[in-house]
């Protein structure tokens, strides 16, 4: 395959309709090794993700890619529960951004996601603040769905719930005009655990019930986890709580078995 199509594989894998895509293939340059970790992480293969990013900083030990490498293992660690050990790759990944305002509202974005992960609201809400202003002049991309996401993921740590919703809203509109496959799953999550938020369960299951229809054909065994955690706690509308459990519990093993390691709390099944 040339170079120039394994970029554009990657690129459907990482950000397109084809997330499940695996072997992927070599990356060629730096940006595609971002992109191949990017793919590889949304599909919890952790392991071979890790790699391609320590090659890549290697590689590409300042600037904005470096940046995104910084922010994106961040991602990771944030998605197995390790939001302090986030904070330090976000915090190293932001001064890396420079001037550039995609890398720096990636790292201002999983700031705000540290913080809130942790307990710290008005930190986080600062950081989101930060981010948004250094977007405000930037054409509508993925970063205004992790906006929308942290924002509404604040929103439902604060008790907020119709503007959890408001802001989980935006992340599926914005997710739609992207057209990322993985990134309106997440909204769907986000969206979903909105709903319950503001109470709405009946909602909140309907959509939670389809995104997990999708995790299951796109291979996205991390948002799989998420869903089935959810789940878990408000009832599927079409799945037994038994099986709901044993996703829960089959898509941790398959995260374990591909390179994530899990807090005991998030192992057990008893946080998200």
């Amino acid at each position: 395959m040339t170079t120039s199509g394994s970029a554009a594989v990657l690129a459907d894998a990482a950000f397109g309709d084809d997330p499940g895509r695996w072997p992927l293939p070599a990356a060629a340059t730096p940006h595609e090794l971002w992109l191949r970790a990017v793919a590889a992480g949304g599909q919890g293969r952790y392991a071979s993700a890790r790699a391609d990013l320590a090659r890549l900083r290697r590689t590409q030990p300042d600037g904005p890619l470096a940046s995104l490498a910084h922010s994106t293992y961040a991602s990771f660690l944030r998605q197995l529960g390790w939001h302090s050990h986030a904070r330090g790759w976000d915090g190293r990944a932001l001064p890396l951004a420079g001037a550039d305002a995609e890398a720096g509202g990636d790292a201002l974005i999983g700031l705000a996601a540290d913080a809130l992960g942790v307990g710290r609201f008005a930190a986080s809400a600062r950081a989101l603040q930060r981010a948004g202003d250094l977007l405000a002049d930037a054409p509508e991309s993925r970063l205004a769905v992790r906006l929308g996401w942290v924002s509404a993921e604040l929103a439902m740590a604060r008790g907020h719930g119709a503007d959890a919703v408001r802001h989980a809203e935006r992340a599926v509109e914005a997710a739609a005009a992207f057209g990322s496959t993985r990134h309106a799953v997440k909204s769907a999550v986000v969206h979903a655990a909105a709903l319950c938020s503001a109470g709405d369960l009946d909602a909140a299951r309907r959509t939670a019930d389809t995104a997990l229809t999708e995790t299951a054909r796109l291979g996205m065994i991390p948002l799989r986890w998420a869903l089935a955690s959810l789940l878990a706690d408000i009832g599927s509308a079409t799945c037994p709580h038994e099986q709901i459990l044993a996703i829960r519990d089959e898509s941790a093993d398959t995260v374990r078995s591909r390179g994530g390691v899990w807090p005991v709390s998030v192992d057990k099944g008893t946080s998200s």
